[in-house]
């Protein structure tokens, strides 16, 4: 089975191996080596010098622990939405109490740095800033550097979620001067899912301090404690740990820049092939996803039966569209363990059930 989706992604054949190797004491020596080791490849793939922790949970954990670490009650704060991510960003923060004001770009487009500007120019009581880098509900990429320069020129905090990004598209934590940046496991990280990443810059932990919202198990002020000491504060998914590790190796020895340009290029290959079909992409052009591709259900065709008919007449699995998109669009995902012949095979697929549906491919003029 092609899995073309945008998480989970394909396990390497090694890495999956890996998190089958034999239990181990997760307060013990071997394990405080394992987490010292992924810990700092996890810094380097998130750029950043900034502490970075792991965390057994989902990259929607990820996101919470980001919010109940940095937004008290009665914060108010600017949440920037082009997507279904960037609304549950909206929706964890009325969860815990949080003051949101949202800042919504339509659909399929990416957020104006400008308009952020002005939203905090005219409200200097905002603390915070919520993105989403990459949203894959829409196939859309976020101009992240300039969102950045932006926030920090109003002196707020800028927090991110990363979770289908980072590993896959170059995120320069650091440079850009990111505060806390969110990601997951079952991504371009190439792990099953269950681990969650978070770095924390210094400005963070000041905020984090004063930060009053109730937390327990996503308290990362507990697992910056544990991880000093080799630890976890909680049972963590050991055997994803493993597999972790191998996926580190994988990805240095492709080395980080490669995996950036193989994306770009298969993404590209994907967007080529697709609109070679006459389709159309929903991302608008210029901020389109090297981690996945939302395309627009033609005319004619029935939306919901695209992703059934890939699956069980042509062995693809491809991604409907989620909320308000749900039968407008699917998604094709290459992001992770991705090559030429899964792209060629996917993009097969996609003919093929086109043509299954009555869709009738436009003749070249």
């Amino acid at each position: 089975m092609n899995l073309r989706i945008p998480g989970p992604t394909p396990v390497p054949r090694e890495v999956a191996e890996a998190g089958a190797a034999d239990m181990i004491n997760h307060r013990g020596p071997e394990f405080a080596e394992i987490i010292g080791r992924v810990t700092e490849g996890a810094k380097r793939v998130f750029q950043t010098s900034n502490d970075v922790l792991i965390l057994t949970t989902s990259g929607s954990g990820g996101m919470e622990a980001a919010v109940v670490n940095h937004v008290s009650p009665g914060d108010k704060v600017l949440v920037v939405t082009i997507g279904v991510f960037g609304k549950r960003f909206l929706e964890i923060v009325q969860t815990y109490g949080g003051n949101p004001t949202e800042l919504a770009f339509d659909f399929g487009t990416a957020a104006d740095p400008a308009r952020i500007d002005a939203a905090l120019a005219a409200d200097p009581e905002l603390k915070a800033v919520l993105v989403t880098h990459n949203e894959t509900s829409t196939g859309v990429t976020n101009p992240l550097k300039e969102i950045a320069e932006v926030v920090r020129k109003h002196d707020r905090l800028l927090i991110v979620d990363a979770i289908s990004s980072l590993s896959s598209i170059p995120v320069e934590t650091d440079a850009w001067g990111l505060d806390v940046v969110v990601s997951g496991s079952q991504k371009g990280w190439m792990v099953a899912p269950g681990l969650a990443f978070i770095s924390v810059s210094p400005r963070a932990w000041e905020a984090q301090a004063k930060c009053t919202t109730p937390r327990f198990y996503f308290d990362l002020q507990r697992a910056r404690s544990s991880a000093e000491k080799g630890q976890t504060p909680w049972t963590p998914a050991v055997s994803l740990y493993f597999q972790l590790d191998r996926a580190l190796q994988i990805l240095f020895a492709e080395g980080l820049e490669n995996v950036y340009a193989r994306h770009h290029r298969l993404a590209e290959k994907t967007r080529r092939g697709l609109l070679d079909l006459g389709l159309e992409l929903f991302a608008a052009e210029g901020h389109r996803s090297d981690t996945v591709t939302a395309v627009k259900v033609p005319e004619g065709v029935d939306g919901s039966l695209i992703t059934k008919t890939a699956r069980t007449e042509f062995g693809t699995v491809l991604a409907g569209g989620q909320g308000s998109l749900s039968g407008k669009i699917f998604r094709f995902g290459h992001l992770g363990l991705v090559s030429d012949e899964d792209v060629d095979n996917g993009l097969r697929a996609v003919a093929q059930t086109m043509e299954r549906l009555g869709y009738k491919t436009p003749t070249p003029a």
